[in-house]
């Protein structure tokens, strides 16, 4: 026996409302910090112009452990959105990120500009997009973790050293993907809202350029200076405010 999930009619319907209740009930409610996860769903909203409610989400307090965010996300972790209106004019929630913005890039990009409507472009796009989630993203997390957080204490540096090493590959695979080209797929698209966020996080946020060698890695740097001189971008990243 299938057991599907009741479709809501309303946002009231979502319990995550009433923690966090809606300016605009008929803009997408997105429930986030800028973290380079979160800044993903920001950015492309800002990209397409659509409008949004951001919800900050605070770690400090984890309200990510609370009844009304898991309700969203059983998984516990952010972004996640509602759109009000949804596929047959139904409001529908989603979390993670590779679902919600190959989601929001299919709802309001109709000339398929960031994520091509169809063909083996649609697919290239795709398959970067999951390099991302799948690996990119996670890898230069536990970097992150070894080098800037609790990890870092640790006197054995093995572990370290293995994200040292991986990201170092990562960065190489990027590299030479971007060569000749200012776009991973060759035109902007939802891939480089997935990477690029990270590609920043691990410069300035885990300040582990000099670890990984980030001078090695020139096609990279030149990508990511180009996608932060993005007006989107650069809106995108401060969401939601703290």
């Amino acid at each position: 026996m299938t057991i599907q999930t009741p479709i809501k009619s309303s946002l009231d319907e979502f319990p995550i409302t009433n923690k966090w209740a809606p300016k605009n009930p008929e803009h997408i409610q997105l429930y986030s910090l800028p973290t380079p996860n979160g800044v993903k769903v920001s950015i492309l909203l800002e990209e397409l112009g659509l409008p949004y409610d951001a919800h900050q989400v605070s770690f400090a307090t984890n309200d990510q452990f609370s009844p009304e965010f898991l309700s969203l996300n059983p998984n516990n972790k952010i972004p996640a959105i509602i759109d009000p209106a949804g596929p047959d004019g139904a409001p529908v929630g989603l979390f993670e990120t590779g679902a919600i913005l190959t989601y929001l890039a299919d709802k309001a990009d109709t000339e398929g500009k960031l994520l091509p409507r169809e063909g083996a472009a649609r697919y290239e796009t795709l398959q970067w997009l999951f390099w991302q989630v799948g690996g990119f993203g996670p890898m230069l997390g536990q970097l992150g973790f070894f080098h800037k957080f609790a990890g870092k204490e640790f006197e054995d540096k093995r572990p370290r050293d293995r994200y040292v090493d991986e990201t170092k590959r990562l960065f190489g695979v990027l590299n030479t993907q971007l060569e000749g080209k200012e776009w991973i797929t060759g035109t902007y698209s939802i891939a480089d809202i997935a990477v690029a966020p990270w590609v920043r996080t691990v410069v300035d946020f885990y300040e582990a350029g000099d670890l990984i060698g980030i001078d090695d890695f020139p096609n990279v740097t030149a990508y990511l200076e180009r996608f932060l001189a993005r007006p989107a971008v650069q809106a995108g990243l401060k969401q939601p405010a703290s």
